[in-house]
């Protein structure tokens, strides 16, 4: 990885290697249960975060349909997962600063100043192009397998899908490469954008970090996974207003499981 041959001035052996912790995977519920606490201490800015996610999303997703993308909606609300460590970098900073003591508000959340400076703001785009490749490597599969036929609509996708095998390899297809992008997306963002909110580092060096540590720590990152996955299908079944109180709680639970890397 980028940043395991780097040592630092004082000699002491690279970060990735002085912060392999092999936890164990119930260590990811511990994270989630901290991650409530500070959600409850001062939540009036955490439901403030979460209620600004909920109406940006939910304009999104109206604008995907108004405009007649609607065939993009699900790989658009995948590609949510890829932007959302950087969109809840408000949320580390008040997690940092009830760990540090400091005063906390909604103004600090939104203005925030990450120590890495304009890096953090680099890991953003790379997300960014991330998620829009993942996007169109859906058009084209799609298109791979069904060719010019226009998308039915959503009332009428689970058909296509799932009444021929056309739509049943398109599927298998389909979530091989969504799964490849969503685990390349989670390796590189889950604990970059923290340390580059929390560190003066470099954008590829987190990214680095990020990879390393969760490929060594696959139980819990594992079942961290499927937490964030499950807390976020819950969020899509309420019509995204479970996003209210799940987008905080994840968000300071992540920036417990980056402190419990360090």
């Amino acid at each position: 990885m980028i940043a395991s041959h780097i040592a630092d001035d004082t000699g002491e052996r690279p970060y990735i290697e002085r912060n392999r912790r092999n936890l164990p995977a119930g260590a990811a519920f511990a994270w989630l249960k901290a991650g409530w606490r500070d959600f409850l201490n001062h939540p009036g800015a955490s439901l403030a975060y979460g209620i600004a996610v909920f109406a940006v999303s939910l304009a999104i997703v109206w604008s995907l349909f108004a405009l007649g993308y609607d065939y993009i909606l699900f790989p658009a609300l995948a590609g949510f997962m890829v932007m959302g460590p950087l969109v809840a970098v408000g949320l580390y900073q008040k997690s940092r600063a009830i760990a540090k003591g400091e005063p906390v508000s909604l103004a600090r959340m939104i203005f925030v100043r990450p120590r890495s400076g304009a890096q953090i703001w680099f890991t953003g785009a790379i997300l960014c192009g991330l998620m829009l490749l993942w996007m169109r490597a859906a058009v084209i599969i799609y298109a791979l397998f069904f060719g010019l036929t226009p998308f039915p609509g959503l009332d009428h996708v689970a058909t296509m899908l799932f009444t021929s095998w056309t739509g049943w390899a398109m599927l298998a297809v389909g979530s091989a490469v969504g799964g490849v992008f969503a685990a390349f997306s989670f390796a590189i963002s889950t604990f970059s954008i923290p340390m580059l909110l929390d560190e003066e580092t470099d954008a590829f060096t987190a990214m680095g970090t990020s990879i390393s540590l969760v490929w060594s720590n696959l139980p819990v990152m594992l079942t961290w996974g499927a937490i964030v996955l499950v807390l976020f299908l819950l969020s899509v079944a309420t019509a995204l207003i479970g996003l209210i109180v799940v987008f905080p709680l994840l968000g300071h639970a992540t920036w417990h499981a980056y402190r419990a890397m360090r």
